[in-house]
């Protein structure tokens, strides 16, 4: 996780304040909260790797992710870059006082920090905040209320978590049920209001609701709509597909897929397969078949060891395609361009084939014992709107990239069919298979024990036991019978 952290380099240059604006709302805008975010290249193997090693909580592996915000909190403000995560639920900074973060190399300084005795609105609420890996790296410390300033946007005692003991530099966003919270999974505690909830409570947007644009592969930043959807992100209608319950209850942003198409080729049919949509996910992950199907079908190198695929870099230029089809009518088309990923280490270096041609990463790999996610190589390619409030998403094909100047924002309502424009799928079927045990392990109070937690949590909670072998990858080493070598 560690190494992972570190290939991202620098998260941006210049100051965090620098682009945290603020937004000045007319009487007749829409009451909507606009996160401008941007990419950073951490590995994707190394992400992968962590997801293949056994692992036990959601929000320390979501370090990894590719999407960033930047943020203040407290009085007065403490600048701080978090990682967007709809996988997870909970909010938490580090502190400077760390042991890691005040080591002599300063691995937190890029992020930022918060310290809660520099504030004077910040409340202590106890110190059972506790997220760690079963290899004993993680956070813990306490939870704490206190002012967040985030796109523009003020939002007064906001629960979040301080990480006073931490290995990773930088903090997460987490925005997704509330009853995914590592406190409600691990101690059967009350829900807290996270940040959509807390948003709607306090009557910046009308409903927990909020709709997420990555743009395509090529472009470094996207837009996270808190309370609205801008129509000139998306083409075509927007469609609404219920989230799928696990154990009688929502916990997880899951839809039901029922069909994956490569061209005209089926792959997958009559699935009713249960998906997980996750921005902390760099990757797509699938049935194993349907993973390997598409394989043969772009005569993908499969890394058995790695559980990774890698196809000649210049089959970025194909005009290929795959379907991804849900409740009727809504399907989602990837482009192949959008699955080619340059893996380039941290020296610089990329893998090759033994004939000499460059190997990209394919950016799909088989779900083995975990969760079936569609990532972000998935979702740079959909308009995906969450709807808490109603238990629905909804989701178009994304539109081409943009200068990001001729917005169209709409603004979710309340009650049933808040989503402006959307239309209700036909039919929609009820998942029946790849609900796994996801089992967020998570260690119960400051300095507890592991304990099972039931079944809710991210990707990065399914990691499961996968049987590393993440030691080569970690080291920059991709190897497949002497097929794929790194120069």
């Amino acid at each position: 996780m560690k190494l992972g952290i570190l290939a991202a380099a620098s998260l941006a240059s210049g100051s965090l304040a620098a682009s945290v604006r603020s937004t000045q709302r007319r009487a007749d805008s829409p009451h909507v909260v606009r996160l401008n975010i941007w990419r950073n290249d951490a590995d994707p193997i190394q992400t992968h790797a962590l997801r293949r090693r056994q692992t036990v909580e959601t929000t320390i592996d979501n370090m990894l992710t590719l999407y960033f915000v930047n943020a203040t909190v407290g009085s007065p403000p403490q600048e701080v870059k978090l990682h967007v995560d709809t996988g997870s639920s909970d909010m938490w900074v580090n502190t400077p006082s760390s042991e890691y973060c005040s080591a002599e190399r300063r691995p937190c300084a890029n992020a930022g920090t918060y310290d809660p005795a520099h504030s004077t609105t910040q409340k202590f609420i106890d110190n059972t905040f506790n997220i760690s890996y079963v290899d004993g790296s993680g956070a813990s410390g306490d939870f704490v209320t206190d002012v967040l300033t985030i796109g523009g946007t003020t939002v007064e005692d906001l629960q979040f978590g301080v990480g006073t003991n931490s290995s990773s530099p930088r903090g997460i966003l987490g925005i997704g049920y509330t009853t995914n919270e590592a406190s409600v999974l691990r101690d059967g505690a009350k829900p807290y209001e996270n940040l959509p909830v807390k948003l709607a409570s306090q009557g910046h947007i009308q409903s927990a609701a909020f709709s997420m644009f990555l743009n395509d592969v090529d472009s470094r930043t996207g837009t996270v709509l808190f309370g609205g959807i801008d129509k000139s992100h998306f083409t075509g209608n927007l469609v609404t597909v219920p989230i799928q319950k696990e154990n009688d209850k929502f916990r997880r942003l899951l839809v039901t897929l029922n069909k994956v198409q490569f061209d005209s080729t089926a792959v997958g049919s009559d699935l009713a397969l249960a998906v997980l949509l996750d921005s902390g996910s760099s990757i797509t992950y699938l049935p194993d078949a349907i993973a390997k199907a598409i394989y043969e079908q772009v005569d993908a190198t499969y890394v058995e060891d790695q559980g990774l695929a890698f196809v000649p870099c210049t089959d970025r230029d194909s005009s290929h395609s795959i379907t991804f089809t849900f409740d009727d009518p809504l399907s989602i088309v990837v482009p192949y361009s959008e699955l080619v990923l340059d893996i380039p280490t941290s020296r610089g270096r990329r893998p090759v084939f033994d004939n000499g041609r460059a190997a990209c990463l394919f950016g799909i790999a088989p779900a083995e014992s975990g969760s079936n996610v569609l990532g972000d190589t998935f979702m740079r390619s959909a308009y995906v709107v969450f709807d808490l409030a109603n238990n629905e998403i909804s989701m178009a094909q994304a539109a081409a990239a943009g200068d990001g100047t001729q917005s169209d924002v709409a603004e979710i309502g309340v009650g049933k069919s808040a989503v402006p424009g959307a239309t209700r799928a036909q039919n929609p079927v009820t998942a029946t298979q790849g609900f796994t045990n996801s089992g967020q392990n998570v260690t119960s109070g400051a300095g507890g024990q592991e304990s099972g937690a039931g079944t809710g949590g991210s990707r990065s909670a399914s990691g499961l036991a996968r049987g590393a072998k993440a030691a080569a990858v970690l080291a920059g080493v991709v190897t497949a019978l002497a097929t794929v070598v790194l120069t």
